[in-house]
């Protein structure tokens, strides 16, 4: 009898901490409904240029590596299909719906350190910036950790990118330049 009332307590708080955290997600997701999320396949595709398995970390608000938005297809971290045609990127994480960024939403690609939960190596992951298809700034962190698939994604989702000269035309961008506008100090080009 002397362990039945304290493992009743100890029974009670797990219960009150798991209903707390199930709250706690369905408000984000209810809060994040506004953002939208990705964009509709086209029906026509071209080939890959490139496409690599990563690990999916996270998609944050751009600028804010610690401010989680749970989009479908991406709220959840697990390893992914990273796919880039001419046409956009698509971002196929295990178990959800791939997730459709259009070459036009597309606002850049960094390299970082830090997203949410993961911290690794200096640059250790590659950071898209896009606008979701609710309009807001977006940035989604992936981690590839074989060097030379990483340079390939990199360089693929970079000829994507908008270039714009000083005077915000089309043209050349200048080298090293942070293609998505927000002013990131961990962060460096790829």
């Amino acid at each position: 009898m002397d362990k039945v009332l304290p493992t009743l307590g100890i029974l009670a708080v797990v219960v009150i901490v798991i209903a707390l955290a199930v709250v706690g997600w369905r408000r984000r997701v209810q809060r994040d409904t506004a953002s939208g999320g990705g964009y509709s396949i086209p029906g026509t595709l071209s080939a890959p240029t490139a496409s690599i398995e990563a690990l999916y970390v996270a998609t944050t608000r751009a600028g804010q590596p610690l401010e989680r938005l749970a989009l479908p297809g991406l709220a959840f971290r697990g390893t992914a299909t990273v796919t880039v045609r001419p046409e956009g990127v698509e971002l196929a994480v295990t178990g959800e719906q791939p997730v459709f960024v259009p070459a036009a939403v597309v606002t850049g690609i960094g390299a970082a350190s830090v997203a949410i939960d993961r911290v690794v190596e200096k640059d250790g992951l590659l950071r898209l910036g896009w606008t979701t298809s609710g309009g807001t700034a977006a940035d989604s962190y992936v981690r590839v950790v074989d060097p030379a698939g990483r340079a390939q994604l990199a360089a693929a989702i970079e000829d994507l990118v908008p270039r714009t000269d000083s005077a915000g035309t089309a043209g050349a961008e200048t080298p090293g330049a942070d293609t998505t506008g927000v002013d990131r100090p961990n962060d460096k080009e790829v």
